[in-house]
Order: C-alpha cells, then structure tokens, then sequence
C-alpha cells in the first residue's frame, strides 16, 4: 500500500480513538459500552445518555468539523498565496468575523444563529481584505512576514474595537464563549445548521486541490498550464470564507491550527496538495479532538481555554517560521 495512504490511514484510526476518548472522559467520566449504547439504544431516562446526547457528542463532533475546516483553510491560503505563515488567525479572518459576532449581538441580541453565520463571513471577508491591501502597500511587496505583520497589525486592532463594544455594551457574558475559543457551548442544533456548510467547503477544497498546488507553483507555471488564476482564486477565497466563517460562528476565535497544519501535512505527505488538503482535514480534527480532550483533563473539573492549548503549540512554531523566512532559509 502507498505510504501517503497508510498515513492518512493512521491518521483516521487516530482521530475515530480520540473521538472515543473524548466522549469518554470529562467531568462525568462514562464508559465506551455506555456511549455505544447511546448512540444505538438511547435511554432518555438515563443521566449518562442524557450527557452524551445533549453535551459530549455535539462537542466532540463540533471539535473534529472545526479542526478539519481550520486546517483546510489554512493549506488553501498557503497554497494560493505561496505564503508559509498564512492562517485564518493570522490574516485577520476570525478578529473579523468575532468583530462581527459582537456587533450583531451587541445591537441585536436576540439574534438569530443563521444571521450570526452571515455577519460572521461579512468579518472574515473584510478582515482579510483589510490585510491584504496594508500588506500590499508597502514598498517592495507583499512578502510572507510583511503579511503576518499586517494581519498581526489588523487583528489587535479589531481584537480592540470588539473588546471595547464588549465594555460598552455590557455584553461580556454573551460574547465570552466567542472571544475565549471553545466548543465546549457547541448546541446540537447548531450544529446541525453548520455541519452541511463545512462539509461542502471540505468537499470543496478537495475538487479544488489540483488548482490549489498549480497555484503553489507559482502564476507564471499556473497559467503556462492552462489554469484560469482569477477563477480559481475566487472559488479557494469563497471556500476559506466559508470554513473560516463557520468555525468562528460555532467555536469561537481558535487561532494557530491553520498555521500548524498544513505544514506538518506537507512534511508527511509531500507538496501535491490532492494529498495535503485531505491529510490537513484529517491531522486538524485529530489536533483540536485532543486539544479540547485536554482542555478539559489539565485542571478537572475546570476546563482551559481551548485557544490557549492551541496557542500554547502554534505561537513557537510561528515564531519559528518568521525567524526562519526572515533569514531567508
């Protein structure tokens, strides 16, 4: 059997255990019989199968969708932009959408969920917009760390104007789950309205992988082999917008997996993207699965923040990546 096809193998035999793990421990630790059982034969009346319906299973599902979106947008923007450092976090796309999300609850508060998904892509959509033309103003061009730095730049700011709306409108309670990362608030029904969403935007990016590696290698190569750049620009953009956006809406400003992700996929897999954007999708649900398994293990029965644990691995590697690209390596 190939080896690109045993890791990913390995890769969906580790993420099913860390799903079984995760909806076995927690604060109610339940046993893997019991959680079958659930899932088969539910017992309304049963106190366990009552947790794992309502509370653990949306959570664990919700953690694996939103690691495999953000691990996918981040190799489609790495991918399209030929940029290392490029993340949903890191272009300004969740400070966008979780500006948004404040705003909308701040002057609506009984505002609807499918309406928070929209506001939220409205944000990514002019987070990343805002990047790209600081970034490209400068002298000399858009270069990976002047990126980060414009995205770094934007991200404070908005992460600013939506702790002041937070201040002022007194909604701190509301926007607490969005502005702390987690999926630990995750509601079945929501996650019923994102689910076909994500899956569509995974689905997707994986037709759009052989545009995606064109563009990796460069516009000139692209379009000497017949690629419309503007097109297939467009439609990767549109993706990103929608797992960003989604995976904001339902968890909150998680940062740092985009970035990780796609590297440690093409360290395993190679540079064709056919195969960085499946294993990005598999290796991004394993990494936030085991990251909320660990929120809720490091100090029971209270939980750490879920983008803490992914900061606590991204901000190293990304300091790593800028030092390592400024040296020209």
């Amino acid at each position: 059997m190939p080896k690109r096809i045993c890791i990913l193998l390995a890769g969906l035999v580790l993420l099913i255990a860390g799903l079984l793990l995760s909806a076995r421990f927690g604060a109610a630790d339940i046993r893997f019989s019991t959680i079958l059982k659930s899932l088969f034969a539910f017992d309304a009346g049963n106190h366990d199968h009552l947790i794992l319906r309502e509370f653990r299973i949306p959570r664990v599902l919700a953690s694996a969708l939103v690691g495999a979106a953000l691990g996918t947008a981040g190799a489609l923007m790495q991918g399209m932009t030929r940029n290392p450092l490029a993340s949903p976090s890191l272009m300004g796309l969740n400070a966008g959408a979780g500006l948004m999300l404040a705003l909308g609850l701040a002057l609506y508060p009984a505002i609807d969920f499918t309406l928070l998904i929209g506001l939220s892509f409205l944000g990514a959509a002019l987070g990343v917009g805002i990047v790209f033309m600081v970034g490209s103003a400068q002298r000399g061009g858009l270069t990976p760390v002047r990126l980060a730095l414009a995205g770094a730049a934007v991200s404070a700011f908005f992460g600013a104007l939506t702790s002041f709306t937070i201040v002022y409108f007194k909604i701190g309670q509301d926007v607490l789950f969005y502005t702390a990362g987690g999926v630990q608030g995750v509601q079945e029904s929501q996650l019923f309205f994102v689910t076909p969403w994500i899956i569509g935007g995974l689905v997707a990016a994986l037709l759009l992988s052989r545009s995606v590696t064109l563009l990796s290698l460069g516009q000139d190569v692209a379009s000497g082999l017949g690629l419309n750049i503007l097109h297939a620009r467009i439609f990767i953009s549109l993706v990103i917008l929608v797992l960003a956006g989604c995976s904001v809406a339902i968890a909150g400003g998680i940062g740092f997996v985009g970035l990780v992700i796609p590297h440690l996929s093409r360290f395993m897999l190679g540079l064709d993207y056919r195969w960085i954007i499946p294993g990005s999708m598999i290796s991004g649900a394993c990494l936030l699965v085991f990251a909320d398994l660990g929120a809720r293990m490091i100090n029971p029965p209270y939980e750490t923040p879920l983008g803490l644990i992914t900061a606590l691995i991204g901000v190293p590697f990304f300091l790593a990546l800028a030092w390592r690209d400024e040296r020209g390596i």
